[in-house]
């Protein structure tokens, strides 16, 4: 039988951590984390929207435990700030906020935008509050780590910029990390990803009307909804028979939509070396080195 949001079992005297909580993937999870009773952080870059986010959860499910902070994993002073403020233990971390295939920018850190939020800067999160964390890490990757690789001469794209290498490579980053967290730590870290969801994420991919009109129609057609798409996050964050080191991904064809099941991403993902490589990286970059 086909996992579904029926299948969370109880999160009552659970807490968890959402980044990017406003909108997309972020919000549906906290949705129906919420609506099992769980206590949820929404970490929003936007104050306002996360807060209209919480507003418009309350109002399905009233009474539900949601509490906004302001994030941006664009800048490491953010990070350390949101960090501090958030005492407690956590039982559950979902790195869940991204952005895809803009045109060249830089973080407040001099980081190659796409690098620095999907992957630096939830390494960072991560490793200020691994003390704090009691259970487990869920980082949201993409099928475009199949296409990604890392460039160590040239990690921020300050010689050559594709915006989609970028983003892939970002998102090989995810799973990297996802898996050496694994091994690292006693924690349960495991990746997943959405499949083909329609979710503002993709708003930043659409630099011209025609390609917006194009994102537009796929996503009526082809894409599934972002409630749906949020699907292999709750399984990951929930689920008993999550494991560590799984990828957690839709099960229909192309992994493009579906039920969420554990799925398999690239052999590059699985490298050690390659991760142990980037896992030096981040610290010296992010200048946040883990206890372990």
């Amino acid at each position: 039988m086909a996992w579904s949001t029926d299948d969370i079992p109880d999160q009552s005297d659970r807490r968890f951590v959402i980044t990017g909580a406003n909108s997309g993937i972020g919000k549906e999870a906290a949705r129906e984390l919420a609506r099992a009773g769980g206590t949820v952080v929404m970490a929003c870059r936007s104050l306002d929207r996360g807060e209209t986010a919480r507003d418009e959860i309350r109002e399905e499910i009233p009474g539900a435990s949601l509490r906004v902070e302001p994030l941006d994993l664009a800048s490491l002073d953010s990070v350390h700030d949101f960090a501090h403020r958030l005492d407690g233990p956590i039982d559950v971390l979902i790195n869940n906020a991204g952005v895809m295939a803009i045109p060249r920018a830089e973080t407040d850190d001099g980081f190659e935008m796409q690098f620095g939020v999907n992957h630096l800067g939830h390494f960072a999160l991560t490793g200020l509050l691994v003390d704090q964390l009691e259970d487990r890490v869920v980082t949201v990757s993409s099928r475009a780590h199949e296409n990604g690789d890392i460039d160590f001469d040239d990690p921020h794209s300050r010689v050559n910029y594709d915006r989609w290498e970028a983003y892939g490579q970002s998102k090989l980053a995810n799973l990297l990390f996802a898996y050496e967290l694994d091994r690292r730590s006693d924690l349960t870290s495991l990746a997943c990803h959405p499949g083909f969801a329609a979710t503002n994420l993709q708003n930043g991919a659409a630099t011209s009307l025609p390609m917006r009109v194009v994102m537009g129609v796929i996503n009526r057609v082809i894409a599934q909804s972002a409630a749906d798409g949020a699907l292999p996050t709750l399984y990951a964050a929930t689920d008993r028979d999550a494991e560590g080191g799984q990828y957690i991904g839709p099960n229909g064809l192309g992994q493009m939509r579906g039920a969420p099941e554990p799925q398999e991403s690239t052999d590059r993902s699985y490298d050690e070396p390659l991760a142990k490589r980037l896992w030096t990286l981040s610290e010296a970059e992010t200048e946040v080195t883990y206890p372990f």
